[in-house]
């Protein structure tokens, strides 16, 4: 008489529970790192915008000619031209405001999650 070789149909049911579990505990982790990402995404541009706002002051402060002059300007098409492609991310939307000399505090608000932040967009 063979015998034979194999996995019953029990051990196949257990594996099959084990990895259900594993499942079902590991999704909620997932779930919460798109949320996080998100996030992340958003301090991203909005710091991108901070800096680039701050390094062109600072060039208009020391050369009048060279850098963006962003007095007159709106948020979202000053953002555009302090940063380095010259568009705002896809994704990402800032108002129409007009900027002023000194601080502008412009909101950066997400299109598809539609979290906010300030991003501060220096006149000059």
């Amino acid at each position: 008489m063979k015998r034979q070789t194999g996995f019953t149909l029990i051990e196949l049911v257990m594996v099959i529970v084990i990895l259900g579990i594993l499942g079902a505990t590991a999704l909620p982790r997932f779930v919460s790192f798109a949320t996080e990402a998100r996030a992340a995404a958003l301090q991203g541009v909005v710091g991108g915008i901070n800096s680039a706002s701050t390094v062109n002051f600072a060039t208009r402060s020391f050369n009048a000619a060279s850098g963006v002059a962003t007095i007159g300007l709106t948020c979202s098409t000053g953002a555009a031209q302090l940063l380095q492609e010259g568009i705002v991310p896809a994704g990402y939307t800032l108002p129409a405001t007009v900027l002023v000399a000194g601080a502008n505090t412009c909101l950066v608000t997400q299109t598809d999650g539609g979290a906010a932040a300030s991003a501060v967009i220096l006149g000059i």
